[in-house]
């Protein structure tokens, strides 16, 4: 049976992220790159694909730097966008807020291109096993996860994954998706993971 085995990475952590800005990887987020690459050496992949986000090539370079021979793409469906222009009516304040502070312009175009990742990504092969590394934002992996689930749209917020955070969902035709992996950082020693959570969701 074919089958697509779609590996998610949020980018590693980003230096400076206080001042919204694409300002690439931090020393620690070079290292949490590094040893992802370390863990994922070895793996048979078609392609890594990355966000054109500063943050999100050097993790990808830093990534394939461990994976010789595999193609790297920058793509744009793999972007920092927001993915559902979703309701906030009945959610709590702070997602409310969060929702009001995207743009008409971020509302149009970041659901558009979401669909066009689902539509390339989210689908199993037409023939054989395929293996593809996304080196993303939370949002995609997020908005993934909950298609993967069929959870209603609004499920997106409030999935948060650190950086550098491995998610794997398997593709195959005529049955739902399969979600393996879900922000699993067991490459990351303990003083490098939770990077890029909100201080309350820190175990």
């Amino acid at each position: 049976m074919p089958s697509r085995l779609l590996y998610l990475v949020r980018h590693a952590e980003q230096d400076r992220p206080e001042e919204e800005a694409d300002t690439g990887l931090s020393a620690r987020g070079r290292r949490q790159a590094t040893l992802l690459g370390e863990r994922l050496r070895g793996t048979d992949f078609a392609a890594v694909h990355h966000g054109p986000a500063r943050r999100a090539a050097e993790t990808a370079a830093l990534v394939a730097a461990a994976l010789p021979g595999v193609p790297v793409y920058e793509d744009d469906r793999a972007g920092d966008h927001m993915p559902h222009d979703t309701d906030p009516a009945g959610l709590p304040e702070p997602y409310a807020a969060f929702l009001a502070g995207f743009t008409e312009r971020e509302r149009l175009d970041g659901p558009r291109v979401t669909a066009e990742a689902v539509a390339r990504f989210a689908t199993a092969p037409a023939e054989g096993d395929v293996r593809e590394l996304i080196v993303t934002h939370n949002f995609l992996v997020a908005w993934l996860v909950r298609h993967a689930l069929e959870a209603p749209v609004r499920r997106w917020i409030g999935l948060n994954h650190q950086n550098a955070g491995l998610t794997v969902i398997r593709y195959t035709p005529g049955g739902p998706p399969t979600l393996i992996a879900l922000n699993d950082v067991a490459h990351l020693p303990p003083d490098l993971r939770a990077t890029g959570l909100p201080p309350a969701y820190r175990l």
